[in-house]
């Protein structure tokens, strides 16, 4: 290669090679002549008083402020053919002939030819390579063209929860009392509940919630709520008929505003429409009524049609008002129906505040028919002794709350609730006050890492006072004991014992001969989520 050639390399067109041939100039400023004006000897003394440069940092008389900067730093750093004088200078204000630029422009040419050869090698000798992934790239589209013709919904998720108990209860107590419980409900039973939920949105920011369930804890058995109701469990499900799939839950959700939602459901639950949940305490524990806040009768989680709002402030307030109705398919209004007396309804009220490791809530729920809707969180005596005339009516109020420390750890979260509830009473001997509380502890990784143990203990709804009667021994203790183990991402077995201290509240002893009876129930939970 001549010394010409070794003054510049491409810049992909010629205006880029005028640009480093005059950084300072206006192109107007090039002497226009012809190739036979140029003397062949003021080439070759030009060429030969410059030496090839690796770096534009060799220049001492070039600038970053410069307006070709950027032009000359790319000719000289990708192709490395751009020349200087022996003083390490550029002299970029200097005019070029055009008879220099024809041969820099050609010599640039040659450069591009020989990356464009490199480049031919390169593909040549990775050719196999390339149509290999050529193939497998033509499989990948038409493996997404498949799933985008034959997919769902663009905007539906589909997620399932399976839940496998196996488990068996034992009856102690008063020999009468203890016999027959175990001779109906003392064997080991195998149960399962399934739920699938599909989650769609139309706007990213709304929700429709249609959930499909079936299962088979008969309310006969003893995890489905035999002999008494404090024995259900809290993944408990039977739906009308058997073992049929049925829609357990469908409402809509949508924000009105950035901090107001509403929520609108022909089966919506009471808790759906609650801005925070005053529990750190797993929702999917073992005894339904451990679940519950220690507030059974507020937090009822009433399933029917019904109609929310909540708001929530940037600061962590809230305040959540709806109202469902579990009656409400029947246009007779002695059945049911809105608004009636039969409807079965509950209306809630609540005002929380959430932080990022602790909340509380205050809660006030007016009940209608308190024997159907808070009975079976409570001790037999209190649920039948609730008046069931059209009046019926329950004012339940609960405060509940709860901490989780910062790392995991020997320290448990915590969460506590209790619940007061006033009763109209019309007879001699009805219910006028009830109560109830519980507490949840939650050890997080526990031995190993995702593993999780619990306990809670706590007094479901027991009656307090009734009407022109002295104050009932009532009382009953509930406690439960786990330990899960997160087998996979998807999979868990949690082995779980609970005790019933006095299940029957008051009715364990009704004939006066000081009878006792409590429950020990032991099983093994295996959960699937997909």
């Amino acid at each position: 290669m001549n010394l010409i050639r070794k003054i510049f390399i491409v810049p992909a067109t010629l205006s880029i090679v005028f640009s480093t041939a005059n950084l300072k100039s206006k192109a107007s400023s090039v002497i226009d002549l012809s190739i036979n004006d140029m003397p062949e000897n003021t080439v070759h003394s030009v060429a030969s008083s410059l030496e090839q440069v690796t770096s534009i940092t060799q220049f001492s008389d070039v600038y970053p402020t410069d307006w070709a900067y950027q032009a000359l730093s790319n000719l000289i750093e990708r192709y490395g053919c751009v020349a200087g004088y022996p003083n390490g200078t550029y002299r970029g204000n200097r005019a070029m002939t055009r008879f220099e630029a024809a041969a820099l422009l050609n010599a640039c040419l040659d450069r591009v030819t020989e990356v464009t050869d490199e480049l031919k090698r390169l593909m040549k000798e990775f050719e196999n390579e390339l149509a290999i992934l050529k193939g497998r790239v033509d499989g990948l589209e038409a493996r997404v063209g498949e799933l985008e013709a034959t997919q769902f919904s663009t905007t539906t998720k589909l997620s399932g929860l399976a839940t496998f108990v196996v488990g068996a209860n034992n009856f102690s107590g008063t020999k009468s009392k203890a016999d027959a419980a175990n001779r109906d409900f003392g064997a080991t039973a195998f149960n399962y509940d399934l739920q699938l939920s599909l989650e769609t949105s139309f706007t990213g920011k709304d929700l429709l919630l249609t959930v499909l369930r079936t299962g088979n804890f008969d309310g006969n058995f003893a995890f489905g709520g035999s002999p008494n109701a404090l024995s259900t469990l809290e993944t408990a499900f039977q739906e009308n008929g058997g073992n049929n799939l049925g829609i357990d839950k469908l409402f809509y959700q949508f924000p009105v505003a950035n901090s107001l939602t509403f929520t609108l459901g022909a089966r919506v639950g009471q808790e759906d429409m609650l801005a925070v949940w005053p529990s750190a305490y797993p929702s999917d524990a073992i005894l339904d009524v451990t679940t519950l806040n220690g507030a059974p009768a507020a937090y009822n989680k009433n399933l029917g049609a019904g109609a929310g709002v909540s708001w929530s402030a940037d600061n962590g307030f809230s305040v959540s008002a709806n109202y469902v109705a579990a009656q409400v398919s029947s246009s007779d209004p002695n059945a049911g129906g809105i608004g009636t007396a039969f409807s079965e309804a509950s209306g809630t009220i609540q005002i929380a505040y959430e932080s990022e490791s602790w909340n509380i809530a205050v809660i006030w729920s007016g009940v209608q028919s308190p024997s159907e809707l808070a009975g079976g969180f409570g001790t037999p005596f209190a649920a039948e002794n609730y008046f069931s005339g059209s009046n019926s009516y329950m004012n339940a109020w609960g405060i509940g709350g709860s901490w989780q420390p910062q790392d995991s750890g020997w320290i448990p979260s915590a969460s506590a609730g209790y619940g007061y509830n006033s009763v109209y009473a019309k007879n001699a001997g009805d219910v006028t006050a009830s109560q109830s509380w519980n507490l949840g502890l939650e050890w997080a990784d526990v031995f190993l890492k995702g593993n999780n143990a619990g306990m809670a203990v706590g007094q479901p709804i027991f009656a307090t006072s009734l009407k022109g009667d002295s104050t009932p021994a009532d009382g009953n203790y509930v406690w439960e004991w786990w330990y899960q183990f997160q087998v996979t991402d998807n999979i868990s077995v949690t082995p779980a014992f609970f005790y019933l201290s006095r299940p029957e509240g008051k009715n364990t002893d009704l004939d006066g001969n000081d009878n006792t009876f409590s429950q020990l129930g032991g099983l093994i939970k295996t959960t699937f989520n997909f």
